[in-house]
C-alpha cells in the first residue's frame, strides 16, 4: 500500500478572535531560532551577542519586504485579485532570494555602523538562515503549495483538488518539494557548522557556500516545480537565477579563500649609534 503524505485540511487555527496562519507562525519560529543560533555563533567569535537583536530589528522587516517584492515581480499571476493582494504575505508568497538580499543589505549596514566585522557576522548567520528557511517550508506544507510534478512514489504528497494547478486536476499525489528543500536546508546548515569547526574557512566563506549550496539545490528543485512562474525558453525564471547565484557563490568562495591575510608592517630599523665605527 502506498504511504502517501496527506496534506492538512486547514492552514491555521483560531486563537480567540484571531486566526493564526501556520505559514506565518513557522516563519516567526524560524526567525526566532535564527536569532538564537546567530547570537551563540557570534558570541563564540568574540562578538557582542546583543548586536544580533539590533541587526534583526532592521534585517527581518527588510527581508520580509524584499521577499514579497521579489514574489510579486516574478510571479504576478499568483497575486490575490484584490487591492491588498500585493501585501498578502499571510496567504503565502515570499521569495527567498529577495528576502535574503534585502535582509543582508540592511543587516550589513547595521553591523558596519556598530563597527563590527561584516564578513565574520555573515558567516555566523549562514547556518541560522538555513534553519529559518527550512522551518518556513512547513508553512508551505500547510498552505498546500511548493509541490512538484505528479508522482506515484510512496512519499507523494496528496494535494486537494482546489490547490492543484490547471491541467493537473486528474492527479492526486505530487512531489513534496517543500520537504526536499527542508531536509536539504537543515543538512546544509549542519555541514556549514561542521566546516566552521573542522576546517579553516576565511570569512565570508561559509556565507558564500550557503549561497552556492542553496542555489544549486534550487536548480534541481525548479525542474520539479509546476506552480505558476514566468518562463523563458521553456525554463522557469528561478532556474536561471539559481544558476547565476550558484556560479556567483563558487567564485565568491574561491576569491575569499585566496585572499591573502593582512601582512603586518615591517619593524622599524634600529638606529645606528653615532659613535659606531665604520668598517
Amino acid at each position: 500500500m502506498a504511504l502517501h503524505i496527506p496534506s492538512p485540511a486547514v492552514s491555521g487555527f483560531h486563537l480567540g478572535p484571531a486566526f493564526i496562519h501556520v505559514y506565518g507562525l513557522m516563519y516567526v519560529v524560524g526567525i526566532t531560532l535564527a536569532i538564537l543560533i546567530t547570537r551563540r555563533r557570534w558570541a563564540a567569535r568574540g562578538g557582542n551577542p546583543d548586536l544580533v537583536a539590533e541587526v534583526a530589528t532592521w534585517a527581518v522587516p527588510a527581508g520580509i519586504i524584499g521577499a514579497r517584492i521579489y514574489f510579486d515581480v516574478t510571479t504576478p499571476g499568483n497575486i490575490p485579485p484584490h487591492w491588498w493582494g500585493v501585501f498578502a504575505v499571510w496567504s503565502g508568497g515570499l521569495g527567498v532570494w529577495g528576502g535574503i538580499a534585502a535582509g543582508a543589505a540592511a543587516g550589513a549596514w547595521r553591523v558596519r555602523r556598530a563597527g563590527a566585522d561584516v564578513r565574520k557576522f555573515m558567516d555566523a548567520t549562514a547556518p541560522a538562515l538555513l534553519v529559518a528557511q527550512g522551518l518556513g517550508r512547513i508553512g508551505n506544507y500547510f498552505n498546500q503549495e511548493l509541490f512538484g510534478k505528479p508522482t506515484s512514489l510512496p512519499w507523494g504528497l496528496e494535494i486537494s483538488p482546489a490547490h492543484r494547478p490547471p491541467g493537473y486536476a486528474a492527479f492526486s499525489t505530487f512531489q513534496p518539494t517543500f520537504l526536499y528543500e527542508m531536509i536539504f536546508d537543515l543538512a546544509l546548515a549542519a555541514a556549514l557548522v561542521w566546516l566552521g569547526h573542522h576546517r579553516t574557512i576565511r570569512p565570508p566563506g561559509l556565507f558564500a557556500l550557503y549561497v552556492t549550496g542553496y542555489s544549486a539545490f534550487r536548480i534541481f528543485e525548479e525542474t520539479l516545480r509546476i506552480d505558476s512562474s514566468e518562463h523563458f525558453f521553456g525554463l522557469r525564471l528561478n532556474f536561471y537565477i539559481a544558476t547565476i547565484l550558484t556560479i556567483t557563490g563558487i567564485v565568491w568562495f574561491v576569491v575569499s579563500q585566496r585572499r591573502k591575510p593582512g601582512v603586518p608592517p615591517p619593524e622599524p630599523a634600529e638606529p645606528v649609534p653615532s659613535n659606531a665605527t665604520e668598517p
